[in-house]
């Protein structure tokens, strides 16, 4: 069998709001008090081959089996550990090692597992991000078992990715990010989900968390606020789900400020 096909899919020009020069993220760590990095260029997709229609299928219904139907847009989860995965697929040997070998392919430094596993469903996914608590420090993997007619969509970078089963993504969470309908031209409509019922999308997902090192390695360095003092705060950003338009950027202006603490920005 030849091995998994791995693309690094390059972001376009970021689309900053005015008055802000670029996109960077403070983290609400102490280890990282005071300290900023900027986003991820790209994403890495691993077209991988280790999982067959039988396997793809035991492990969306096992996800299904564990969740309520979400609505159009909202995404939910269910732990599952390699015990669970070994059930729902059991002719698939070592599945969290090839999981982790399809990861390895990316050449990110550090991310030597899967680590921790879950089952994420969704009807489409609304425009968000994710960087609260550790997040900030950590890249997201998802692994799609079933998708109908969806795209994994950064609407700040101009990546637009048609998913098929069996497609592995590494991405930053904090860029925003959703799954839309490609008729919809990136737009997150409820009602490209609403038509069919029955319409959702089963993945495993993860998280790969990096230290420093790694991510000036990564070419996302840690560095003092005021290396970023024209930067617009993704850790206090807010998106509209639909379109992914920052709310109020202007709210925002000074979020980077080494004497401003998240806790005395406006609401955005």
């Amino acid at each position: 069998m030849p091995p998994p096909a791995h693309q690094v899919i390059p972001a376009g020009p970021h689309r900053e709001p005015a008055p802000f020069s670029h996109f960077a993220l403070r983290s609400d760590e102490p280890a990282h008090a005071w300290m900023a990095r900027t986003p991820l260029g790209c994403v890495h997709r691993v077209r991988t081959r280790f999982l067959d229609a039988a396997a793809l299928a035991g492990l969306a219904a096992q996800g299904q089996a564990r969740m309520a139907l979400p609505a159009p847009l909202d995404i939910s989860h269910a732990d599952a550990t390699p015990a669970d995965l070994a059930a729902a697929a059991p002719h698939i040997a070592g599945l969290p090692g090839q999981i982790t070998a399809a990861l390895q392919l990316c050449g990110l430094p550090g991310a030597r597992q899967a680590g921790t596993m879950h089952h994420l469903g969704c009807r489409g996914a609304g425009f968000h991000n994710d960087v609260g608590r550790h997040w900030g420090r950590c890249l997201f993997w998802v692994l799609a078992l079933a998708v109908d007619d969806v795209e994994f969509v950064q609407p700040h970078s101009g990546l637009r990715l048609p998913l098929a089963p069996g497609d592995l993504l590494v991405f930053d969470p904090a860029m925003a990010h959703g799954l839309c309908r490609p008729a919809d031209g990136g737009q997150a409509l409820a009602a490209s989900f609403e038509r069919d019922g029955g319409s959702r999308q089963w993945f495993l997902t993860g998280e790969l968390p990096f230290d420093d090192a790694q991510w000036a390695a990564l070419g996302a360095p840690w560095l003092p606020l005021a290396q970023h003092a024209d930067a617009l705060d993704l850790l206090v950003a807010s998106f509209d789900a639909c379109s992914g338009a920052i709310q109020r950027p202007r709210a925002l202006r000074g979020c980077m400020q080494p004497g401003v603490c998240h806790a005395e920005l406006p609401a955005p």
